[in-house]
C-alpha cells in the first residue's frame, strides 16, 4: 500500500512539475515568439485595443490612429497621411493582412510591449485604470522633401533611389517605384493589384531598395578598384594597355563603348571612362575570391542591418540558382566579367549606397539606420539609435584615391550628368546587360558634399529596362535628389 501511495505521489509531483515548467515556458520564454507570429489572431485583435505609437519623419506623420467604437470598446486602426510617399519603409498594420515595414519589425515598440521595467509598469497601471495602452512613437530619419523628389524623378520607371548620410549611416531617402498607398491594403487591395509601371510585373509591394537584386554592371568597378589598391599591386597611375577588349575564358569581352580602344591608359583614367578591359584583366589577375573578400568588407553577403523586417532585406553577392553563393575555388567564377559587374553578381541599391558612402567616408562604412529615436507617450526620448561604425572597408589613403577617381568620372568622364555647381561629386555609372537587347539595368552611385568638406550624402539609383546608359538615365535622377538634399528648403 505504501509503495502504491508513493508511486501516486511521485506521479502527481511529476505532473505538477511538468505543468509549472510548461506554464512558465509559454508565459515567459515563448511569449515574445507567440506575440510576433502574424497568424496569432487573438494577439492581433487585442493589439487593436492599443493606441499604437505614431511614425514620424521627423515632423510629419507617416502613420497615425483612427478610433472606431465597437461593442463599447475603442479600437485603433492605422491611417497613413502621406500615402505612397514612404510606403515601403513604413509598411502597414491591418486586421486582415497583417503587417509589413516598420509597422511589423517595430511592432513591440509601437504597441508598448517592448519597454524597460518602468515603462511596462506604467502600461499595466494604465490597463488597470481602464485607459488604453499607448505605444512609443518612432521618429525616422527620412527627408520627405527629397523622398518626394525621388519618386517624381523615377516616375513610371521601375527602380529605386537610396540616399544616406555617409558620416552617420542615417537613411535620408528610400524610394521604390512603383509605390503604393498603404491605406488601400485593408479594404481595397484589388486597386494595388492594378498598379502598372514601365515593367512587368510592376510588383508595387516589393521594396526594390532593399529587396531588388540587380546585376551591378560597372558600378562594381569601385569594389574591384578597392581590391586592386588594397592588394598593393596597383596604384591610380599604374599603366595598362587597352585594345578595346580582354579575353576571359577564351572569349572576347568588349568595352561597352566599342568605337575606340584607349591604348596606353592608367587605372584612374580607366575608372573615369569605365574601361571594361582594364578591370577584366585586374579581375583575372586577382581572382574572384580576392575581389569577393573585398566586397564583404563593404557588407556583401550580409543582410544590411536596417530596422525594417529581415525578410525585406536581401544580401548582395554572387547568386547561383537563386541562392547566395561564395565559390570555393577561383576557377568556378569568371573573375574577368565579375570584375566589371556581370557574371552572377546581384546587388541591392541599399548595399551600393553603402559602398559609395564607405568611399566618401574615408573607407569606413557606417551601419545604416532609418530610425532616429523612440519617444515615450509622455514625450520624452525613450531611446536614441546609436551611430555605429559597421566596418572599415578600405584604408584611408586608398579611399581617398578611389574617391578622386570617382570625382574625375563626374567632372570629365561618364558621369557628367550628375555635376552640381559648387559641390564635389564623386560617382560611378553602370549599365548592366540583362540578356535582352535594349533592356539594360542602369545605375549611378555617388557621394557628394560642399567642396573642402566631408561628403554629406551617398546615393544609389537603379532603373530597370532602359535602352540607354547609366550616365544618361540614372545619373540625372541622382543629381536631382542630391540637389534636394544638399540645398534643402522647408518640407512641403
Amino acid at each position: 500500500m505504501n509503495t502504491q501511495l508513493q508511486r501516486v505521489a511521485w506521479t502527481a509531483m511529476a505532473l505538477i512539475v511538468a505543468l509549472v515548467v510548461a506554464t512558465t515556458y509559454w508565459q515567459t520564454w515563448a511569449r515574445p515568439g507567440l506575440a510576433a507570429r502574424q497568424d496569432n489572431e487573438i494577439q492581433r485583435v487585442a493589439e487593436f485595443e492599443v493606441r499604437r505609437g505614431l511614425i514620424l519623419a521627423p515632423e510629419r506623420r507617416l502613420a497615425r490612429n483612427e478610433v472606431v467604437r465597437r461593442r463599447g470598446k475603442s479600437l485603433y486602426f492605422r491611417k497613413y497621411p502621406q500615402g505612397k510617399l514612404a510606403a515601403h519603409v513604413v509598411g502597414y498594420s491591418t486586421a486582415s493582412r497583417a503587417r509589413a515595414g516598420l509597422e511589423q519589425s517595430l511592432n513591440g515598440i509601437l504597441t508598448g510591449t517592448e519597454r524597460d521595467l518602468a515603462g511596462l509598469v506604467e502600461s499595466q497601471l494604465d490597463e488597470l485604470r481602464g485607459e488604453p495602452i499607448v505605444g512609443d512613437t518612432v521618429v525616422t530619419t527620412l527627408d520627405l522633401r527629397a523622398q518626394q523628389v525621388a519618386l517624381e524623378a523615377l516616375g513610371r520607371r521601375c527602380g529605386s533611389v537610396v540616399a544616406l548620410d555617409p558620416r552617420s549611416g542615417k537613411l535620408l531617402v528610400m524610394a521604390s517605384s512603383p509605390s503604393y498607398d498603404p491605406n488601400l491594403i485593408e479594404n481595397k487591395f484589388g486597386l494595388i493589384d492594378r498598379i502598372t509601371a514601365d515593367c512587368r510585373p510592376a510588383a508595387p509591394l516589393l521594396n526594390r531598395a532593399s529587396q531588388g537584386l540587380y546585376p551591378p554592371g560597372s558600378i562594381f568597378k569601385v569594389v574591384t578598384a578597392a581590391a586592386a589598391l588594397e592588394s598593393n599591386r596597383w596604384k591610380p597611375d599604374s599603366g595598362f594597355v587597352d585594345p578595346g577588349y580582354c579575353i576571359a575564358y577564351g572569349k572576347r569581352v568588349n568595352n561597352f563603348d566599342t568605337s575606340r580602344p584607349f591604348g596606353a591608359i592608367d587605372l584612374a583614367t580607366a575608372l573615369q571612362y569605365s574601361v571594361n578591359s582594364v578591370f577584366c584583366n585586374i579581375g583575372k589577375s586577382l581572382g574572384a575570391k580576392r575581389i569577393l573578400e573585398q566586397a564583404r568588407k563593404f557588407g556583401f553577403y550580409d543582410r544590411p542591418p536596417l530596422e525594417t523586417p529581415e525578410t525585406e532585406r536581401y544580401p548582395s553577392g554572387l547568386y547561383d540558382r537563386g541562392d547566395l553563393w561564395f565559390p570555393e575555388k577561383d576557377f568556378q567564377v569568371d573573375a574577368g566579367r565579375m570584375a566589371f559587374g556581370q557574371e552572377r553578381m546581384l546587388v541591392t541599391p541599399l548595399q551600393m549606397a553603402m559602398v559609395a558612402g564607405g568611399i566618401g567616408n574615408g573607407g569606413i562604412v557606417m551601419r545604416p539606420s532609418v530610425v532616429d529615436r523612440f519617444v515615450s507617450p509622455k514625450g520624452t526620448t525613450a531611446d536614441r539609435v546609436e551611430r555605429v561604425q559597421l566596418r572599415r572597408a578600405v584604408g584611408p589613403v586608398n579611399a581617398r584615391d578611389i574617391g578622386a577617381m570617382m570625382v574625375r568620372a563626374v567632372e570629365a568622364g561618364t558621369g557628367t550628368s550628375a555635376r552640381i555647381s559648387g559641390y564635389r561629386i564623386g560617382g560611378k555609372t553602370g549599365t548592366a546587360e540583362t540578356g535582352v537587347a535594349g533592356r539594360n539595368t542602369t545605375w549611378f552611385i555617388a557621394f557628394a558634399g560642399r567642396r573642402g568638406k566631408r561628403p554629406e550624402v551617398a546615393i544609389a539609383v537603379v532603373l530597370e529596362g532602359q535602352s540607354s546608359t547609366g550616365g544618361s538615365t540614372a545619373a540625372p535622377v541622382a543629381r536631382t535628389v542630391m540637389e534636394a538634399l544638399l540645398r534643402p528648403t522647408a518640407n512641403p
